[in-house]
């Protein structure tokens, strides 16, 4: 950030008074801009066994499968969010949601949020930010093409959570990975 989005004037990177950490503070009305992490909404759609995954047409991870997910919007809850990503990802309209599974990322500051979900009448299409959608079966899906860890983590807790018939809310940290050595 460069510059105040109240007044224009530039902004530095300090330590406001009774704050424990760097803000971007405006030098000229000492407005603080904080920054804080982005909300990743999305669904798990089923119908009659199968999930609905969709084919990323954009980066990153562009050509790799995912679930139906994407970043909150103002003034939307989580579940209008995750329903309107999955009507733009896979033209699919979905009832019935409950939040399923919680992941923070702190190393990219995000939080992602799924919610298990019925697709209605089977149907779904291709939206613009994919390129194939489809149902999968556990055995059918694409496990090497996955495109992000929330997203393998997620679809495996799910089917080992069919067989029990129980879908608790997990919550959950992705943590950076340090090269070894």
């Amino acid at each position: 950030m460069k510059f105040c989005t109240s007044c224009g004037a530039e902004v530095s990177l300090r330590i406001p008074e009774g704050d424990d950490r760097e803000r971007f503070v405006c030098i000229s009305c000492e407005a603080i801009h904080y920054i804080n992490p982005r909300v990743i909404v999305g669904c798990l759609p089923v119908h009659q066994g199968k999930v609905l995954l969709c084919k990323r047409a954009i980066e990153p991870r562009r050509d790799y499968w995912t679930l139906p997910a994407g970043f909150m919007e103002n003034g939307e809850t989580t579940v209008q969010g995750a329903a309107r990503e999955t009507w733009e990802e896979a033209r699919a309209r979905v009832s019935d949601l409950e939040l399923y599974r919680i992941f923070d990322v702190p190393h990219i500051s995000q939080v992602y949020m799924f919610y298990r979900c019925e697709l209605i009448d089977g149907a779904y299409g291709v939206g613009p930010e994919s390129t194939e959608s489809g149902l999968f079966l556990e055995d059918e899906i694409p496990w090497d093409e996955i495109a992000f860890p929330v997203i393998h983590a997620t679809l495996k807790e799910y089917f080992t959570d069919v067989v029990t018939g129980r879908f608790p809310v997990r919550v959950s940290a992705i943590e950076r990975r340090r090269p070894p050595g």
